[in-house]
């Protein structure tokens, strides 16, 4: 039988630790995949071991309604992370002022987010700025700080873990620096364990100090790692998830796979319930709904097809619907193949000479920001760059059609040749 000093020198086996914390959070809390249990617990590891990281990914759970259990999951967060720092309204100032404490870095868990970036809210670039840069070792703010005229500068840091609680979304800055846990109200059928914190603070606060433990006995192992992404996972992605995926290889067991599988798994969904960007929206719809094979189409044409689709966004933009110079600048933030802002030009018809665009200048933005056309849509069927006759002009049938392309056996505008 090992002696207490004994056992106290026998390593942690990390596996089982990361097993624990993931049932401590499926106690109290019901999240939407098994992806998002194998996640958060790797958070709740990581913020132990921030220092050893160049990045260190928010984590939000988001939800559409309230009741969804976003709160709950921030005081299970709460009771496993270092130094946690509960708010629900924080100046950036103060923020940063946190930060660079003596006590060292806190892990920073806001509630009701969306009263911060939400629609009603305006937005804080401050703190955006805040979360944004902190994400990053490197990420600070330049500051004076002196009385009256004895001013000097000072850079204050903001790196630090972030966990984040809203209804809805956030802006796409701060999204694409987080792992996204979508959160849902709890089915009849799903029961968790009511949570008290005068019993549960001591149990979780147990946890936390066993995973402080073991991060100090990998922190040099995790400080030199470099682990491997899943196939595909490149660039922002894999900035977020690199430090979990070093967490779950150094505690080995099933994590490291399982780790890759949620990487793969949460991504993907990412993907698929964001919203894209308004623009980005434009020129899918453009491609898709639009031109479908056209080399050109008037802009009141462009304008009618978008009004007309009753599943978009064009019918109110800011209480507005969209009009012509709303268009023009959304498209005038990307450019052609030739390096200039797209912009509308003239199109020669029989009836005049009415602004509209051009395929050819819309071609590397499709490519470059769209997802894949739909199967057997005519944009896929169709070449993605038209070859447009200079000398041959365009039907006008922005006077003599009022069908989508999707309503037409042919393209509105066909490609010239």
């Amino acid at each position: 039988m090992n002696t207490p000093a004994q056992q106290s020198k026998a390593p942690i086996d990390g596996a089982a630790l990361l097993d624990a914390v993931e049932a401590f959070h499926r106690r109290f809390n019901v999240f939407p995949t098994e992806s998002a249990y194998v996640a958060v617990a790797l958070w709740d590891a990581h913020a132990h071991l921030i220092d050893c990281f160049e990045t260190t990914p928010r984590i939000a759970f988001l939800s559409p309604e309230p009741g969804s259990g976003k709160s709950r999951a921030l005081e299970i967060v709460e009771l496993l992370t270092p130094r946690p720092m509960s708010t629900v309204s924080a100046s950036a100032n103060a923020l940063y002022r946190l930060v660079d404490s003596a006590e060292g870095l806190p892990t920073v868990l806001f509630d009701e987010v969306d009263t911060i970036f939400g629609p009603k809210a305006g937005a804080d670039e401050a703190l955006r700025g805040f979360l944004n840069a902190g994400y990053r070792r490197i990420g600070g703010a330049l500051r004076c700080v002196g009385d009256g005229s004895n001013q000097n500068a000072q850079v204050f840091g903001s790196y630090c873990a972030v966990a984040m609680a809203g209804l809805g979304s956030l802006p796409d800055t701060v999204l694409t620096r987080s792992v996204i846990i979508r959160m849902r109200k709890r089915a009849p059928n799903e029961k968790v364990e009511p949570y008290r914190q005068r019993i549960h603070e001591k149990q979780g606060h147990a946890l936390r100090d066993q995973v402080a433990k073991w991060a100090d006995t990998v922190r040099d192992q995790v400080a030199n790692a470099w682990p491997d992404m899943p196939d595909g996972v490149t660039d922002r992605p894999a900035d977020v998830w690199e430090p979990l995926l070093a967490v779950a290889d150094a505690a080995g067991g099933t994590w490291p796979a399982r780790a890759r599988a949620a990487c793969l798994d949460l991504i993907n969904a990412g993907q698929d319930n964001d919203e894209a960007s308004l623009g980005v929206r434009l020129l899918t719809d453009l491609r898709d709904k639009v031109f479908c094979g056209a080399d050109r189409v008037p802009t009141a044409v462009i304008l009618e097809i978008l009004l007309r689709m009753d599943d978009a966004p064009w019918g109110d933009l800011d209480d507005k619907p969209l009009n012509s110079r709303t268009l023009a600048k959304l498209l005038g933030q990307y450019v052609t193949p030739a390096i200039k802002p797209i912009k509308p030009r003239g199109i020669r018809t029989p009836a005049g000479t009415p602004k509209g665009y051009y395929a050819e200048d819309l071609t590397d933005a499709w490519t470059r920001y769209c997802p894949p056309p739909p199967e057997g849509s005519a944009t896929s069927a169709t070449s993605a760059t038209p070859q447009v006759s200079g000398g041959e002009s365009v039907a006008d049938t922005a006077t003599s059609t009022r069908h989508t392309p999707a309503e037409t056996a042919t393209p509105l505008f066909p490609v010239a040749g």
